[in-house]
């Protein structure tokens, strides 16, 4: 079968997979903790199972290193599994909610309910844990799932499709391959909910579809999440965990630092620890970083010219080269690269790089950095390295960021506790643990009433008595 004729098939039963998940849908609302787990101790079991497959399909379709798979792939999933294992009978629970003033004489609770029929629509870059990591919240609030992996890793998709066939049957989870015109296919169902995640222009093409169905959306998208050195920074540490999340998967990372605000008075120094690291990590020659076994390569040329060219325009514009510009784009190479005094105009100032490639802007005063983070749209992390109380203080109370996290980098996603998502443009609603539980479940409100009718007192006809009773209440909520 060729690709062609695999995306047509795919296009075919599309209304075939749609139409047989209405009736599962309704019967997964309702099933059992039991059941529920036993799904997800299965996707564990299968996941685990192909750790040898995955490796070599990373290999295959951007060559990321077996460590980075398991530590960015794996762990997450199996992070996401386990948390809901332990913790899915909390989640289900009835939440007792108490009465109050104006209902005295009722009893309430939250019941979650599953949505119904979602559709997740995973990226490129984490094409296993974006894409698997919400599939878990979906299973466990109860849902029928359609997935729509990226058609840019036709072989982490392979695995993917063996491993979902192998513990579910279609009207649970199906898996529905093709590019945007099956995508754009997809959309024009009715789902009970979209999760998409990408970037924010596919984002508002995603929430414009999802609008003509009024299906709820959650939406993780991206930006340029910018880092904050100041001089009280530990330099040597900041350079080392900086690095790490800026490298890793190639930099192909929707929280990786994307434009680092370094104070002028470290700059230099911290700049040298980035050079040093860098040489240590991946090798000191150009051929030794080409043929480093530890630096994913770029998911495919067309990406790569676009991180070349935002390196060449750059320099062209009179940016300093402090590292790296290397690149080779017909093997999907971009060396890590550290930039300096760049200019507004160029590019790589306005575009998410999405690539191994850090713009580095020095400054004098807080103020200045402050004022450029809220000039933008509200990024999806925000990291900042200091020592102050005052700084850290001051950058938390007047930013606006899906995350903010202090003298770190990247592990807020892997924190299952927290929530993981955007604000406005870099994304809506959370995910994560308890988080995506909620974002695949209904929270529906029950109110029973009781064997005292106390809104009696209030029928008509209002006489002066009644009247007089709806004053003391009014009064009575402003007092409590």
């Amino acid at each position: 079968m060729t690709r062609h004729e695999k995306v047509t098939t795919d296009l075919q039963r599309i209304p075939q997979l749609f139409e047989g998940q209405r009736e599962t849908a309704l019967r997964l609302r309702t099933r059992s903790l039991r059941e529920r787990r036993r799904k997800l101790e299965q996707l564990r079991d299968g996941l685990l199972a192909r750790r040898e497959a995955l490796y070599d399909a990373f290999n295959k379709d951007f060559r990321k290193p077996a460590a980075e798979v398991d530590l960015t792939e794996l762990v997450p999933v199996i992070d996401e599994i386990q948390m809901a294992l332990r913790s899915l009978k909390r989640w289900m629970k009835p939440q007792r909610a108490r009465a109050t003033l104006v209902t005295l004489g009722t009893s309430a609770r939250i019941t979650y309910q599953g949505k119904g029929r979602c559709l997740i629509v995973g990226p490129w870059n984490y094409p296993v844990s974006t894409l698997l990591g919400p599939l878990v919240s979906a299973i466990a609030a109860g849902n029928s799932v359609i997935l729509k992996p990226s058609e840019f890793v036709p072989s982490i998709n392979a695995v993917l499709v063996e491993l979902i066939a192998e513990v579910f049957d279609l009207s649970e989870v199906a898996v529905v391959q093709g590019g945007a015109d099956t995508a754009q296919c997809l959309l024009n169902y009715p789902f009970d909910h979209i999760f998409f995640t990408g970037s924010p222009q596919v984002g508002k093409w995603v929430m414009e579809a999802a609008s003509r169905h009024l299906t709820s959306v959650t939406l993780e998208l991206g930006g340029k999440s910018p880092v904050i050195v100041d001089e009280s920074a530990d330099l040597r540490r900041a350079a080392e965990v900086i690095l790490w999340g800026k490298l890793v998967n190639a930099g192909q990372t929707c929280i990786a630092p994307d434009t680092l605000f370094v104070h002028r008075n470290v700059r230099d120094t911290f700049l040298a620890h980035c050079q040093e690291l860098i040489a240590q990590r991946f090798g000191s020659s150009d051929a030794e970083v080409f043929a480093s076994p530890d630096l994913a390569r770029i998911v495919n040329v067309r990406h790569a010219r676009r991180i070349a060219a935002l390196v060449d325009d750059a320099l062209t514009q009179g940016a300093q080269l402090v590292c790296g510009g290397q690149h080779h784009v017909d093997e999907c190479f971009v060396a890590p690269t550290l930039l300096t005094d760049i200019p507004d105009t160029a590019n790589i100032m306005e575009e998410e790089i999405f690539g191994p490639v850090l713009p580095v802007i020095e400054f004098g005063e807080l103020d200045e950095v402050i004022h450029a983070i809220n000039a933008r749209p509200k990024p999806l992390a925000l990291y900042l390295w200091s020592r102050r109380k005052a700084c850290i203080d001051r950058v938390c109370r007047e930013t606006s960021s899906g995350s903010a996290v202090i003298n770190h980098c990247m592990l807020q996603f892997v924190h299952s506790r927290l929530p993981f998502g955007g604000v406005n443009y870099s994304g809506i609603g959370n995910s994560h643990g308890e988080f995506g539980f909620k974002a695949f479940s209904h929270e529906r409100a029950t109110l029973q009433g009781g064997p005292i009718l106390v809104v009696k007192a209030f029928f008509p006809p209002y006489t002066p008595f009644k009247r007089g009773l709806i004053k003391l209440l009014i009064k009575s909520l402003v007092r409590f």
